[in-house]
C-alpha cells in the first residue's frame, strides 16, 4: 500500500508517518495521469461547458494531485533529507509541467469562456472571473514558440526557486561553533542549556551555536562578547554567498538569483507587460507599481524622523555608557537590548519565562473562541515529528450549531531543528469546498509552522519551550493566517479560505491577531511563570507597552528597505545585478548600513523562493488594513476593557468567513463602513498623533 497514494485518492489527511520518498514517483506519476485524463475529458468538444461538471471532472482529480503534492512540499520544507530532496526534485519537474499546461491550456480557456454566466451562483462567478483571468496571465493566448518557451520559463524557475532554498537551507545548517564558557557570557541560562546539550550530544567540547533563530538572535542580543557577535553575523549574513568561507561556496545563490530575475522579466515581456513588477500587480489589490513605490516612500518620509532619533539614541547610549565610539553592524543589536533594559527596566528574558507555549496556547485558543464562537481541542492524526501537535475547531453550541460540528482542523509544528525551513508560515493542506463528486462538505485544514526553542530536559523531564513575546506576536500572526483558512464559510473550492483573495490583502487577518498581544486582559490568561507558576505582573507589562514602539522608526525602515528593494528590481527595464540596487535604495530609506561584505539578498526566501516577488510591500500595505481594523474593537472595547464580542463577529462573517469570494476591499467595507486609513497604523507604531 502507497500511504502517499491512498490518503489522495480517499480525500482524506495525509499519512505523515508512513509517507516515505520511495512513494513520491509512483504517486506523483499516477495522480498526473488521472489529472490528464481529467483534463482531456473536459476538453472534449462533446463535454458541456458547464461549472459543476467541468468541477466534478476536473477539479476533483487536480485536487487529488494538490494533496498529494502538498503533502510532499511540506515535508520537503519541515522534514528535509537527502533522500526526500531527491525525490522532490525528481518530480517536481514534472507536476510543474502539468500545472503550467492546465494553465495555458486553449481547450479548457475556451471551455470556461463559454460557461454562461447567468448559472453561476456568487461564489461561483468570482472563482470564474478569477479564472480567465489567471489563463491569460498563465499563457493561454500565447501561441507556437512563445508558447513552449513560456512553460520552459515555468519549469526553470521552479527549479531554480527551489535550488534556492536549498542552498539556503544548507548554509545554514553547515554552520557551527562551539564556543567556550567566556564567550557565553551574558547569554541566556536556556540558551547556553541548550547549546552545551548539543555540543554534549556530539561529543563535543563547549558551547554549540548554530545560525537557527532561537540561538543566532539571543547570542546578537545578550552575548558580551563582540568578538563572538562578529563570528556569528558574519557567517549569518554571508549564507549562501560568494562571501561565505571555502566549505560552503558551492551554495552561492548569486547566479540562482540572476536567473531567476531574467526568467521573470521574459515571462513578463511574453505576457505584454513592460517588466515582472506589472505582471505581479494584476490580481494585487495596488494599482501599479508607480503606487506601491509611492506608497512606501511616503510612508518612509513619515518614519525616517523617529528612525533618525533611534539611531541618535543609541549612539548616545554606547558612548556615554559602554565607551563605544563606532559601534559595528554586529553590536546594534546588543545595543538595542541593553539601551530597552536600562529606558524600561526590563529585559526580554525576564519576560519569556512567563511565556510556556502551551499557556500561550491557551490563551490563544481563549481570545479566538470568544471573539468568533468556536472551540478548539486536541484531535489526533498521523504527525511527522513527536513535537507536532493535531487541532479541532468546532462550531460553538451558543451560535445553534449542533454539537461537535467540524469548522476545520490544524497541525502545530512549533519548534526548530535540523532540516526544518528557517521562518513561520501557515499552509493549507486542502480548503473548504462542497465537492461536486459526492455532495459532502469538505472542512479545511491547515499547518501552522513556526522555529521556537524547543523546551530543555532538566532531570530526565521534558519542560515546556518558553516563548519571548516576539515570538508570542509569531505565533498569533500565523494563527491570523490560519483562521482565514479554517473559518470561512465560502462553499466554492477556487475562492474559499486564503484561496482568490489578493496577495497585498491576505496579510490583513494574520497581522490583526497580533494586535491581542498588546492588550493586557488578553496577555494576562496567557502567562504562567515557568517555576513558581504566577502570572504575568502588571507592573512588567506595563513596561513591555512603554517599550512597546522602541525603534519602531528603524524597524519600519528596515521593512520599507526590503519592499522598495523588491519592486525596484522587479519593475527595471533589464535585470538588475541586486547588491549595486540594494545599496541604492539603503542610500535613499536605510539610516543603518551594514558592511559592504552583507550579502543578506541571497537568502531572501520571500522573494526568490516564495510567493512574494513585487509583492513584499504586501506586509505594509496590509498593516495599514489591519491597523485601521483593530481600531473598530479600540473603539467598541467593553467596560472591563475586553474586546467587544459584537466587533469579532462582525469581523469574522465580514472577512474570515468571505474569504476570496469578493474583492478584499469590499470586506474591508462591510466590515469598516469605510475604506482604510492610515492613520492607526502611524498611532499604533508611535508615530502619528
Amino acid at each position: 500500500m502507497n500511504p502517499l497514494l491512498l490518503a489522495a485518492n480517499s480525500a482524506s489527511l495525509p499519512l505523515f508517518d508512513q509517507i516515505r520518498p520511495q512513494h513520491v514517483a509512483e504517486t506523483m506519476g499516477t495522480l498526473l495521469e488521472q489529472a490528464d485524463a481529467a483534463l482531456n475529458t473536459v476538453t472534449a468538444a462533446e463535454f458541456p461547458a458547464q461549472w459543476q461538471a467541468m468541477a466534478r471532472e476536473l477539479d476533483v482529480a487536480t485536487e487529488k494531485l494538490s494533496l498529494a503534492w502538498g503533502a510532499v512540499s511540506h515535508l520537503n520544507s519541515v522534514a528535509d533529507t537527502p533522500e526526500l530532496r531527491a525525490a522532490y526534485n525528481a518530480a517536481l519537474p514534472k507536476v510543474t509541467e502539468f500545472w503550467t499546461r492546465l494553465g495555458a491550456d486553449a481547450q479548457l480557456y475556451a471551455k470556461y469562456k463559454a460557461i454562461d454566466g447567468q448559472t453561476l451562483n456568487t461564489e461561483q462567478a468570482q472563482a470564474h472571473k478569477n479564472a480567465l483571468r489567471n489563463f491569460v496571465l498563465g499563457g493561454a493566448e500565447l501561441q507556437g514558440e512563445e508558447r513552449a518557451r513560456f512553460a520552459e520559463i515555468q519549469e526553470q524557475q521552479a527549479a531554480l526557486s527551489q535550488k534556492f532554498s536549498e542552498n539556503t537551507l544548507d548554509a545554514t545548517d553547515a554552520f557551527s561553533y562551539y564556543a567556550s564558557a567566556e564567550e557565553m557570557a551574558g547569554v541566556p541560562e536556556d540558551v547556553q542549556q541548550a547549546a552545551l546539550a548539543a555540543a554534549q550530544a556530539e561529543g563535543k567540547e563547549g558551547y554549540k551555536l548554530t545560525l537557527k533563530m532561537p540561538c543566532y538572535l539571543p547570542v546578537m542580543q545578550f552575548a558580551h562578547s563582540s568578538a563572538l557577535r562578529a563570528t556569528l553575523y558574519r557567517a549569518y549574513v554571508t549564507r549562501a554567498s560568494d562571501q561565505s568561507d571555502a566549505t560552503t561556496q558551492h551554495l552561492d545563490n548569486t547566479q540562482n538569483m540572476r536567473q531567476i530575475l531574467a526568467l521573470r522579466q521574459e515571462e513578463a515581456q511574453l505576457l505584454g507587460y513592460p517588466h515582472f513588477g506589472a505582471l505581479s500587480l494584476v490580481p494585487k489589490m495596488a494599482s501599479s507599481p508607480e503606487a506601491v513605490v509611492s506608497f512606501l516612500r511616503d510612508l518612509a518620509r513619515r518614519a525616517r524622523p523617529y528612525a533618525e532619533q533611534d539611531l541618535q539614541d543609541l549612539r548616545t547610549f554606547a558612548h556615554q555608557r559602554l565607551g563605544l565610539q563606532d559601534p559595528q553592524a554586529w553590536d546594534w543589536a546588543y545595543l538595542g537590548e541593553k539601551l530597552k533594559e536600562e529606558r524600561f527596566a526590563f529585559s526580554e528574558q525576564e519576560v519569556k519565562q512567563y511565556f510556556p507555549l502551551p499557556k500561550v496556547l491557551a490563551g490563544l485558543f481563549k481570545i479566538a473562541e470568544t471573539l468568533f464562537d468556536i472551540t478548539i481541542t486536541p484531535d489526533t492524526a498521523p504527525v511527522w515529528h513527536p513535537d507536532v501537535h493535531f487541532y479541532r475547531i468546532e462550531r460553538a453550541k451558543s451560535t445553534g450549531a449542533a454539537d461537535g460540528q467540524l469548522v476545520g482542523q490544524f497541525y502545530l509544528d512549533p519548534t526548530a531543528r535540523t532540516g526544518k525551513r528557517g521562518g513561520a508560515w501557515m499552509d493549507d493542506v486542502h480548503a473548504r469546498w462542497l465537492r461536486p463528486d459526492t455532495g459532502a462538505l469538505q472542512t479545511p485544514v491547515a499547518h501552522l509552522v513556526c522555529n521556537f526553542a524547543a523546551g530543555l530536559e532538566v532531570n530526565g523531564i521534558q519542560q515546556a519551550a518558553l516563548l519571548s513575546h516576539d515570538d508570542v506576536i509569531t505565533l498569533f500572526h500565523e494563527f491570523g493566517h490560519g483562521l482565514q483558512h479554517l473559518l470561512t464559510q465560502v462553499n466554492e473550492l477556487a475562492v474559499s479560505g486564503i484561496s482568490g483573495v489578493e496577495w497585498d490583502a491576505v496579510e490583513l487577518p494574520s497581522q490583526f491577531m497580533e494586535n491581542f498581544c498588546w492588550e493586557w486582559n488578553v496577555l494576562r490568561h496567557m502567562t504562567a511563570h515557568v517555576d513558581t507558576g504566577a502570572p504575568l505582573p502588571r507592573a512588567l507589562f506595563d513596561k513591555m507597552l512603554a517599550a512597546k514602539n522602541f525603534q519602531s522608526g528603524m524597524q519600519t525602515l528596515r521593512q520599507i528597505e526590503f519592499a522598495l528593494f523588491d519592486m525596484l528590481l522587479h519593475t527595471a527595464p533589464a535585470p538588475q545585478d541586486v547588491m549595486p540596487l540594494l545599496e541604492q535604495v539603503r542610500a535613499e530609506v536605510a539610516v543603518l548600513h551594514p558592511p559592504a561584505w552583507n550579502r543578506g539578498a541571497h537568502t531572501f526566501s520571500h522573494i526568490f523562493a516564495g510567493g512574494y516577488a513585487a509583492g513584499y510591500y504586501s506586509y505594509k500595505w496590509a498593516e495599514v488594513l489591519s491597523a485601521d481594523a483593530y481600531a473598530a474593537f479600540e473603539e467598541t472595547v467593553d467596560a472591563n476593557g475586553l474586546p467587544n464580542t459584537q466587533t469579532g463577529r462582525k469581523y469574522r462573517t465580514s472577512i474570515l468567513e468571505t474569504g476570496g469570494s469578493r474583492p478584499a476591499m469590499e470586506s474591508f467595507i462591510a466590515f469598516r463602513g469605510r475604506e482604510p486609513s492610515i492613520d492607526a497604523l502611524l498611532r499604533h507604531q508611535g508615530m502619528g498623533a
